[in-house]
């Protein structure tokens, strides 16, 4: 890719949900209860729209069924400024524990409040923390026979919760037996000879900007596209406090007072559009994109 030829350096994503739906807090609050804690999605997501739209940017946004069933203005307020619309799944479960039936329920329910608020198709996928891994690569075919054209769920690296790691760091598409699915990968960098999450959500607010811009640039160089993305109570430093696990704590709420100042800055050093506008620019720059089977993906190590 010549980075000299293309419009865009990547790609600002949000994936739209409240700070109890999350992974982390999933051992102490239960789907069942969710209705019982505020919902503060709705501010914090405007404040996200707000430093987008100072900075001219546009981006894909990840929502969750479940947020859509209680705020659908809120879906055509993103989709009105200009935001692709993505599917973030309808209970934020990871997808691994779902099982191939719950999964595609699961998925239906949400694309189809989706696109009965918009009226429109949608065709793009992140799954709940990353979690398509080996134990769920099953998911990408439900996703081809459910209309879905385009996948962010995978992760190149070792974690607890995701990651295959092995797996290509570009855009690249994974053959299935249900087709073709567009694959666009968790953002790494390199650092201290170690390929390491950058740029996005918790990555995003732990690094100091200076560090995190040097390896944005460094991926840049090495002629990827950045794929950048956040939640929305991310920007939220008065958000409630959940009684979960130090680890839990501290992934969650560290440095949430830095996310404003660092989303405004990346907005403004790099330039970033929607997920579906980056990838079509970006193989039609390349040529043909890199295949890679889904047999194979599942041996990737």
């Amino acid at each position: 890719m010549n980075t000299s030829s293309v419009t865009f350096d990547g790609t600002f994503t949000v994936d739209v949900e409240d700070y109890f739906h999350v992974s982390a807090f999933a051992s102490v609050i239960k789907p069942v209860d969710w209705d019982q804690y505020e919902c503060r999605v709705e501010d914090n997501t405007r404040q996200i729209l707000e430093i987008a739209a100072k900075q001219s940017t546009l981006g894909t946004f990840f929502i969750l069924g479940w947020v859509a069933d209680r705020y659908p203005h809120l879906v055509k307020e993103i989709r009105s400024a200009g935001h692709e619309i993505g599917c973030h799944s309808q209970w934020h479960q990871l997808v691994y524990e779902f099982g191939p039936d719950r999964f595609r329920i699961d998925l239906i329910q949400a694309r189809d409040t989706l696109q009965d608020i918009t009226g429109e198709p949608v065709h793009l996928y992140r799954a709940p923390s990353f979690s398509i891994t080996r134990k769920s690569l099953w998911a990408l075919e439900i996703l081809l026979e459910e209309g879905f054209d385009t996948d962010s769920s995978i992760y190149p690296v070792r974690h607890d919760r995701y990651g295959i790691p092995g797996t290509l760091k570009i855009p690249h598409v994974i053959q299935t037996p249900s087709g073709p699915i567009r694959e666009f990968p968790g953002m790494t960098g390199t650092f201290a000879g170690m390929t390491v999450p950058v740029g996005g959500g918790g990555y995003l607010r732990l690094l100091p900007w200076r560090m995190t811009s040097r390896l944005l640039k460094k991926i840049r160089v090495a002629n990827r596209p950045l794929n950048v993305y956040l939640h929305p109570w991310e920007v939220d430093v008065k958000q409630p406090r959940i009684p979960a696990s130090l680890k839990s704590r501290f992934r969650h709420y560290q440095n949430l007072s830095t996310t404003a100042r660092k989303l405004t800055r990346m907005l403004s050093e790099f330039r970033l559009t929607t997920m579906s506008g980056l990838l079509d620019e970006y193989m039609a720059t390349t040529g043909p994109p890199a295949s890679v089977d889904l047999a194979a993906l599942g041996k990737t190590d």
